[in-house]
């Protein structure tokens, strides 16, 4: 792989300027790659990045384990943290602040979705990398694995006093991509919530509907490994699904269940087991395999089960004031950018509690 500067794309590139990241040509080995990137549009802020966490999402795109990469070399991180240090005349953020950049970082503004707060579903939105500008001015994205980032203002978040660039990273995509199907189910007084996968998710899952005052916050997993944390995050009960009798004892107890693993081989019928009449089920891991439910008790119970994906601006912001107020922190591993590759073969074989954030300071 050569250090040349990205000319690929059609927009106007600002050739004063250069940034610098970690690419995949489509492994997990990542190298040093540097890119001109466009010119700052009025609407748009240049971010120093301090932080960006690890995602599983990265490490299946850049593997190509959701089809072949769009272009190449990529860089790939989508939960962003840095300073603002140039900005456009038409943005509210001020030099200096800290903010955070998840996933999505350009919607039309005009269609029905983006109109009613849901940017994420927009077709003209752009992911923060492998993807194409669709705002008119070409160009492809690249990600938070380096030391700068250029988004549109509106995208960008400011973080609150109190939660560090470490612990606010992973709020950016996993945080948002449990907190928003909690929020949309009614997740609070009155409702009892499991949470299935004690992992990068499930750990902030429980903080959160911990937070949101759920009667019950049941943690479940395969093993009696995370039983102790889990308690800690703030469960009020645990379930190690390999136990039948612990599932069992939890027959139609829960109102909701988020499903936060990506393991094979589910047992689904167990699972649906769990959920009360009216309750609802709501995977937010991509799993690789099919969903066999029986049907039967979606009918005669009225279970729904429903996929969700992050969130959109408001919700965004919503889910970072909520966990600063609450106190629902991201349990980090915290690994230098220039170990990138290093630190992203730890993250895929699954040895950190909870995620892997890089630090671009070193």
């Amino acid at each position: 792989m050569t250090s040349t500067p990205d000319t690929s794309s059609d927009a106007s590139l600002d050739k004063s300027t250069t940034f610098t990241g970690w690419a995949s040509t489509g492994t997990i080995e990542l190298k040093k790659w540097s890119y001109h990137p466009r010119l700052l549009s009025e609407d748009e802020i240049e971010i120093e990045i301090t932080h960006c966490g690890i995602c599983g999402s990265d490490i299946h795109t850049i593997t190509s384990g959701w089809g072949d990469l769009k272009y190449s070399p990529c860089i790939p991180g989508h939960e962003v943290v840095g300073k603002v240090v140039v900005k456009g005349a038409n943005t509210t953020h001020q030099i200096g602040d800290l903010v955070g950049v998840g996933g999505l970082i350009s919607s039309c503004g005009n269609c029905k979705h983006c109109k009613t707060g849901f940017e994420q579903f927009c077709p003209e939105r752009t992911f923060i990398f492998n993807d194409t500008f669709k705002d008119g001015r070409g160009g492809l994205t690249y990600g938070g694995f380096a030391d700068r980032l250029q988004v549109h203002g509106k995208f960008a978040f400011k973080i609150p006093d109190g939660l560090s660039g470490a612990e606010a990273a992973p709020l950016l995509c996993a945080g948002l991509t449990v907190f928003n199907p909690l929020k949309t189910l009614g997740a609070g007084p009155g409702k009892k919530v499991g949470v299935i996968g004690i992992g990068g998710l499930g750990h902030l899952g429980v903080q959160f509907a911990r937070a949101m005052q759920c009667d019950e916050v049941v943690a479940i997993s395969s093993g009696d490994s995370k039983r102790e944390e889990a308690f800690k995050l703030g469960a009020t009960k645990y379930i190690n699904s390999s136990k039948p009798e612990e599932m069992k004892a939890a027959h139609q107890s829960l109102d909701i269940i988020l499903y936060t693993s990506t393991g094979k081989n589910i047992d689904w019928s167990g699972l649906v087991d769990l959920i009360g009449n009216r309750g609802k089920l709501v995977v937010v891991a991509f799993l690789g395999e099919s969903l066999g439910v029986p049907g039967y008790p979606l009918n005669v119970r009225h279970i729904s089960i429903s996929g969700s994906i992050i969130g959109g601006i408001e919700t965004t912001k919503e889910m970072i004031a909520f966990a600063a107020k609450h106190n629902v922190r991201s349990l980090v591993e915290v690994m230098p950018m220039s170990n990138a590759t290093e630190a992203i073969q730890r993250a895929d074989d699954g040895h950190p509690r909870f995620r892997v954030v890089l630090d671009a300071s070193k």
